[in-house]
């Protein structure tokens, strides 16, 4: 039976790694994930937990411990945000190529510079192609569902992948909501315990991790890591039906919101799409068939899904939280135009870049985008296709 309670995003994800009981957590602090090393190290010093709890020097150490655990054959966890996450770049690549299926929550904070430290998708999206499953929450809940299901999903023998459970800076990880947890018992019997095939201390199989890939062998490993990521499309959605099925929430690759008759609609991340909801929810009222998309898997990238989803569409707003740099537009666009190019009924596509740094995202401002898209469908006329929304000279 679920226990009703209050808890912050980041106790939320502490929770869940204390029901999971992992071997091994290697930490460093950095706002705003650093509470959930704060709460476990309670769970610690309680004995609540019997995990080999690591303090060490930097980020880069943090993930490199967790790889060594991994690589030994333990189920091994960290947290971090920002500039931490920028710092493990070296490592987040080695644990991919190495198939060691770490858990690492990942509180998304804005990149320097300037410093801040406020809630974006900078950092997370500059590791999106580091081979790292990412998956996203809305709010409190998902956080914990996502976390406990993030293990099951990374250490299956078809993956094998690390993997970041996403959580929104401070707007997720500080901010107290109602959740729903689930006995502790019936968490470990859902995660399971981990049973890797291979690993350093299995004297049956002697085996060396992080070889040098000479050029006869390197691509032969790209290939099987990027197959690895399309088979935990079937597994993410296997084990939401597990999910489902134990506890009773139901999650996908994304939340389809008001789609079945939209005309116009908005791809979005996160905690914006519950502000996003409250405007389809006003125009559907008005007569409009508004409609939203909520990425929730951002790898591996659902292209096929979302086609179909948006096919009936005649204009769509991709909403970035992060700058690409590109000059064209930012991440989540360019997947998604990516996603519809060759469907046969293809909605024409605007990026909008939003809420940098914490910038506030409002009812108000995401009408204005839907009202642009109620333009693009009357004229046929997209006009700047990469924009930014909610700066003061706007």
């Amino acid at each position: 039976m679920s226990i009703r309670e209050r808890l912050s995003g980041n106790e939320a994800v502490a929770t869940a790694m204390r029901q999971i009981n992992p071997d091994v957590f290697a930490m460093f602090p950095i706002t705003p994930s650093t509470e959930i090393p704060q709460y476990f190290a309670q769970y610690v010093a309680d004995g609540k937990v019997d995990t080999e709890f690591i303090c060490v020097e930097s980020e880069h150490s943090s993930l490199s411990a967790c790889l060594g655990a991994e690589a030994a054959g333990c189920r091994a966890v960290t947290a971090t945000s920002s500039a931490g996450l920028s710092y493990m770049n070296e490592v987040l690549y080695v644990a991919a190529s190495s198939r060691l299926p770490v858990v690492l929550a990942v509180a998304c904070r804005a990149l320097t510079g300037p410093i801040n430290i406020n809630h974006d998708y900078s950092d997370s999206m500059a590791e999106r192609d580091s081979g790292f499953i990412q998956i996203y929450a809305e709010n409190n809940q998902e956080v914990y569902d996502n976390y406990l299901m993030a293990h099951r999903i990374a250490e299956h023998e078809s993956v094998r992948l690390p993997l970041m459970v996403c959580e929104d800076g401070f707007i997720t990880s500080h901010a107290i909501e109602n959740i729903e947890l689930e006995e502790d018992d019936k968490v470990k019997a859902f995660v399971g315990e981990y049973n890797p095939e291979n690993y350093l201390l299995k004297k049956e199989n002697p085996l060396a991790v992080g070889p040098y890939g000479i050029s006869p062998y390197y691509m032969e490993a790209r290939v099987a890591q990027a197959q690895a990521m399309k088979n935990a499309k079937k597994v993410i959605l296997d084990v939401a039906d597990d999910f489902y099925n134990t506890f009773g929430r139901r999650y996908s690759f994304f939340e389809a919101y008001k789609m079945e008759d939209a005309e116009i609609a908005m791809v979005i991340m996160g905690s914006s799409a519950g502000t996003a909801k409250v405007a389809v929810d006003k125009l559907r009222e008005a007569g409009v068939k508004a409609g939203l998309v909520k990425i929730r898997v951002f790898r591996p990238f659902p292209s096929e899904e979302l086609c179909e989803v948006l096919s009936n569409c005649k204009a769509v707003a991709c909403m970035d939280k992060s700058e690409g740099f590109s000059a064209a537009g930012g991440p989540l666009f360019a997947e998604t135009a990516g996603a519809v190019i060759n469907a046969a009924n293809r909605p024409k596509l605007i990026d909008i870049i939003y809420g940098l740094g914490g910038r506030d995202f409002t009812v108000y401002a995401a009408n204005s985008v839907f009202e642009r898209l109620q333009e693009i469908v009357k004229t046929g006329d997209v006009g700047e296709v990469y924009t930014h929304l909610g700066q003061r000279e706007r």
